[in-house]
C-alpha cells in the first residue's frame, strides 16, 4: 500500500491532487575520485570526466549492456537464440495467448483492471521515436478495452507526447514512468463518473532541474550523429537507436558528464535509450499501486490487474503484482529476458490479439 496525503482541489476543477515529500530520498553525495588503471586508449577522455577504474569498468559494462538491447545482437548470440533455451524459457513463461483460459479461469469473480506500456507493447519500436504511432487498429482495439474494463497506459513518456499518439481520452495516464498521473477526461469513462479526476505529480520540484539537465545534453549530444534527446517532462530520455555503435561509448560518456553533477538524478538504461529520472522512490510499480488505489481497490482481494510491457522499468510493476500475488504481468519479448513477469507476448499485433479476446469474452459475458 502506498501512503499518500490525498487533498480535494476546488469544485469547479474536481482534480485531486496528491502530494507526500515522503516519496523523496536524501540527496544522493558525489562519489570521491578514486585513482583507478585505465587504458591507454580512454585515458585522456575519462581523466577529463574525472571517472575512477570502478566507474571506467561501470562504462564498459554499460556498453556492453547497450549492444544487449540491440536485436541484432540478440540474434547474433547462440545461447539467446538456441532452440533449447528459447523452450525452456517458454515453459516459465508461456505465451498468454496459449494461456488465455488459465488467465480467465484465474480472473473469475474479480474486476480485471489493465495497464499497458506504450512503446514496444502498442507501438513497434522505431527509429524515430517521435514517429512511434499506434495503428488504427490498436487504437480501436484499446477503445473497446477500455470499454470493457478500467484501462491505464504506463509510460516513460511525456502524458501530452503519448495522449497525442493515442488519443483516447477514457483512459488513465501514468506519463515519466509514472511520476505524472492524470485520470480520465470527465464524462468519458464509466469508471470515474463519480469520482474527481486524478493528478498525482510527485517529482513537481524537480521541473527546473530536469528542464536544465535537458539543455545541456542536447548541447552535449548535438556533436553524436543520431542521438535524440527527449524531454519526458518529469525525466529525459537519450535515444541512441540511430548511433553508429563505434559511438556508444563516447555517447554514454558524454550523458555521464552531465548527469554526474546532479546528485538527485539517477541514470539508468531502457531499450537503446538512456533515463535520466529524480531519485524518488517512485517508479512504475509505484504508479500500478497509486492507480489501484484510486480506483478503489485499495487491500482488495476482488481486483485482477494485469501489466504488459516490454522494458526493464516494466520490471517494477511485474514485481509488485508478484508480491501482491494479484493478477498477472507479461512481457513484451521474442527472446528470452530475466524477468518477474508471468506471461509473454511476441510483439504489438499479439498484444493486440490478446487485447482482442478480452473484450470479446468480456462482451460475452454482458
Amino acid at each position: 500500500m502506498v501512503s499518500q496525503n490525498v487533498v480535494v482541489s476546488d469544485a469547479n476543477t474536481g482534480i485531486i491532487t496528491v502530494s507526500n515529500s515522503s516519496v523523496f530520498t536524501p540527496s544522493a553525495q558525489k562519489p570521491p575520485t578514486v585513482p583507478g588503471h585505465i587504458s591507454i586508449s580512454k585515458k585522456k577522455l575519462l581523466k577529463n570526466l574525472e571517472l575512477s577504474g570502478a566507474q571506467s569498468q561501470r562504462l564498459n559494462s554499460w556498453v556492453d549492456s547497450m549492444r544487449a538491447s540491440s536485436p541484432t545482437h540478440l540474434k547474433s548470440l547462440p545461447s539467446l537464440s538456441s532452440e533449447d533455451e528459447l523452450n525452456t524459457w517458454l515453459k516459465r513463461h508461456p505465451s498468454a495467448l496459449d494461456m488465455f483460459e488459465r488467465i480467465i479461469e484465474a480472473s473469475r469473480g474479480k474486476q480485471i483492471v489493465m495497464f499497458l506500456d506504450y512503446d514496444g507493447t502498442l507501438s513497434p519500436i522505431v527509429s524515430d521515436p517521435d514517429r512511434a504511432f499506434i495503428t488504427s487498429k490498436m487504437r480501436r482495439t484499446v477503445k473497446k478495452l477500455a470499454k470493457c474494463f478500467p484501462t491505464s497506459i504506463v509510460t516513460g513518456r511525456c502524458i501530452d507526447k503519448v495522449y497525442g499518439f493515442v488519443k483516447l481520452a477514457e483512459l488513465y495516464y501514468a506519463g515519466s514512468h509514472g511520476m505524472d498521473i492524470k485520470g480520465p477526461t470527465k464524462g468519458f469513462s464509466r469508471y470515474n463518473k463519480d469520482k474527481p479526476s486524478v493528478l498525482y505529480q510527485p517529482a513537481g520540484d524537480f521541473l527546473p532541474m530536469i528542464d536544465e539537465v535537458f539543455k545541456q545534453l542536447v548541447e552535449k549530444t548535438k556533436s553524436t550523429p543520431g542521438a535524440k534527446v527527449e524531454n519526458n517532462k518529469f525525466c529525459l530520455s537519450v535515444h541512441f537507436r540511430c548511433v553508429d555503435e563505434k559511438k556508444w561509448s563516447e555517447l554514454a560518456l558524454k550523458v555521464r558528464s552531465v548527469v554526474k553533477n546532479y546528485p538527485t538524478l539517477k541514470l539508468s538504461q531502457g531499450r537503446k535509450v538512456f533515463e535520466i529520472r529524480p531519485m524518488i522512490k517512485w517508479d512504475k510499480g509505484k504508479a500500478l499501486e497509486f492507480l489501484l488505489e484510486s480506483l478503489g481497490f485499495e487491500n482488495s482481494n476482488d481486483v485482477f490487474p494485469i501489466y504488459i510491457g516490454d522494458d526493464r522499468t516494466d520490471e517494477d510493476a511485474f514485481k509488485l503484482l508478484q508480491e501482491r500475488e494479484q493478477g498477472f504481468g507479461i512481457l513484451v519479448s521474442k527472446f528470452p529476458k530475466d524477468t518477474n513477469a508471468s506471461y509473454s507476448l511476441q510483439d504489438p499485433p499479439e498484444v493486440m490479439d490478446f487485447l482482442r479476446r478480452l473484450v470479446e469474452w468480456k462482451q460475452i459475458q454482458q
